[in-house]
């Protein structure tokens, strides 16, 4: 059962089997919180266990929608029906619009120790859905880091204050952080106006606006408060933040299609049975 912060919610992440069999720790997506506009997904992976990642995420589809996956510790080989390849390792990230379509790969590179990262999911405007698809792929050292005496925020997409992240969405102006609160110290942050904004504390625990946050929770930040005050506990905590201007259109689901209506779910079936899915070839954009 998810608890009240306030006037924001707070839910406790469920494992999930995912792909051929991995355990992802889902907030996003579930029966408790189907999606937050313009956000469809937020899983989290955190094992030492090769059995809860090692059979990977085998060939599947994506449409209507864009991925993004952080990479915390370990790696990840990803591969599509494009001929594209790359292999996240510790500190990067992947930005893939899939919208019109993708079909891909995502294999642990490693047998043994620590799998931690993130992937999010991005819902498209009815005007995107069916764009040509994109990537995006950033070494660790691509994203900048704000040093303060309280916190470190690495800055993956959008802007903080004046520090830009070399991914930068014009269609949802998603900001995503990582941010590790020092033992006892504060992370205060102030919210887009008009945006669905989000934390999910992923190391330690801390308090938000004074109420006890636990691990492993995600908080649906009130959109009416124009800003928050996290302050870690006895030891460092760390977060991800995440915020982004809702679309408000219809939502039509089945798997990895996202679109508007049903028509356009039945549609991407047709196309991907038939292999007539991927309509446009894309290439990666790099920083090396």
């Amino acid at each position: 059962m998810d608890a009240i912060v306030n006037s924001s919610r707070v839910i406790p992440a469920v494992a999930v089997p995912e792909g051929a069999g991995v355990t992802v720790y889902r907030t996003i997506g579930t029966p408790v919180l189907r999606d937050y506009d313009p956000f469809l997904l937020l899983d989290h992976i955190s094992s030492n266990n090769p059995d809860d990642y090692s059979a990977g995420f085998p060939a599947h589809p994506h449409r209507g929608f864009t991925t993004f996956t952080y990479i915390i510790n370990g790696h990840m080989v990803h591969q599509d029906s494009m001929g594209n390849s790359g292999d996240l390792g510790p500190g990067t990230a992947q930005w893939m619009k899939a919208a019109s379509g993708v079909i891909h790969s995502e294999m642990p590179k490693q047998e043994n120790g620590l799998l931690r990262g993130f992937q999010l999911w991005i819902n498209l405007p009815a005007a995107n859905k069916m764009d040509h698809p994109e990537y995006q792929e950033y070494s660790a050292e691509a994203f900048p880091v704000v040093q303060t005496p309280d916190y470190t925020l690495k800055v993956l997409i959008g802007r903080f204050a004046d520090t830009q992240a070399p991914i930068m969405d014009n269609l949802t102006e998603v900001t995503y952080f990582d941010v590790q609160v020092k033992p006892g110290k504060r992370f205060q942050h102030h919210l887009p106006t008009g945006n669905n904004s989000l934390l999910y504390v992923f190391e330690g625990d801390g308090k938000l606006n004074e109420q006890i946050v636990p691990l492993h929770s995600l908080v649906i930040l009130d959109p009416d408060d124009h800003s928050f005050n996290f302050a870690a506990g006895k030891k460092e905590a760390r977060l991800i933040v995440i915020s982004g201007k809702p679309i408000h259109e219809p939502i039509a689901r089945y798997g990895p299609f996202v679109m508007n209506t049903r028509e356009q779910i039945d549609q991407a079936m047709r196309d991907f049975q038939t292999n007539n899915f991927v309509r446009d070839r894309a290439w990666i954009k790099r920083d090396q």
